[in-house]
């Protein structure tokens, strides 16, 4: 577990020239999964960590400690270089660097700190509504400061182009340059126009969120600066919505032998790296 050569590799992709596609991850095996795939990156989202772990909406129950258990999980479990999402950083400056430290312990390569007020204020439900930019500014000051391996990644975060205007998310984004970020993650850009516009307000490497192709192909957006762009988390939609088929065909009264679109055992094999156990079992075990 070289946390150092994989920070470095994620470190290559924001100087390099190309834009890539991260691959939404949620635990050990789909993790290998990316990596056997050839993923450069993989992404751990806090609202597939919500759901992973609790089985709830992504509303911020999830406390730091589970979604830090669940990232060292995943990067205990091989080679990929994991970018999480760490939310607010779980309170205000002082927890964000709590949380950078589990984080950073964990192995992971990089983290983004977004901008949201978090959690839903009492009398807020129903709108999203953002911190100040001088808080927004103190927090990743505060992670930048609490980083203590220079190679992980601190990533500026916010969704104001979509809660608010363009206008104001580049506002908030040179500013999170200024404080020192290793790049920008920008949420809710829907047209090559925005990013265009961003582009020319920032120097660090951009990342976008998103759920599907996003605002134009990865050759125009790498011209522009864009490094990482999100497709969504359909990884674990279409985990859940698998488990939940075998189950009902078995509940319903089909033959586990009649069940189809099951993993082969040579996969299983592949992703539990059960060569790897098989030849500590012979080494250690006298087998």
């Amino acid at each position: 577990m070289n946390w150092t050569e994989r920070r470095e590799r994620f470190r290559a992709i924001l100087a390099g020239d190309r834009c890539v596609h991260p691959g939404s991850v949620f635990d050990p095996i789909s993790a290998r999964i990316a990596e056997d795939l050839g993923f450069e990156i993989g992404m751990y989202a806090g609202s597939v960590a919500s759901m992973a772990v609790l089985g709830a909406p992504d509303i911020v129950l999830l406390t730091l400690t589970e979604f830090a258990d669940q990232a060292y999980r995943i990067c205990r479990a091989g080679n990929l270089a994991l970018l999480v999402d760490a939310d607010h950083g779980y309170g205000n400056a002082l927890n964000v660097r709590r949380t950078v430290e589990e984080l950073e312990t964990a192995g992971i390569c990089a983290l983004t700190i977004e901008d949201t007020e978090l959690p839903q204020g009492y009398g807020t439900v129903g709108s999203t509504r953002l911190i100040s930019l001088d808080e927004g500014v103190a927090k990743v000051r505060a992670a930048l400061d609490a980083r203590q391996d220079p190679g992980l990644v601190i990533v500026g975060r916010t969704g104001a182009a979509q809660i608010t205007n363009l206008a104001d998310a580049i506002e908030r984004v040179t500013a999170y340059e200024k404080a020192g970020v290793d790049a920008v993650f920008l949420s809710g850009i829907k047209t090559l126009e925005q990013v265009q516009a961003i582009s020319a307000a920032v120097r660090v490497p951009i990342m976008l969120g998103g759920s599907g192709s996003g605002p134009a192909d990865r050759e125009t957006l790498a011209k522009l600066g864009v490094r990482v762009s999100l497709q969504g988390h359909q990884s674990f939609m279409a985990a859940v919505r698998a488990t939940y088929d075998t189950l009902k065909a078995l509940r319903d009264g089909t033959r586990p032998e009649d069940l189809t679109g099951l993993a082969a055992g040579s996969m299983m094999k592949t992703l539990t790296r059960d060569a790897d156990y098989d030849r500590l079992m012979k080494v250690f075990l006298g087998g």
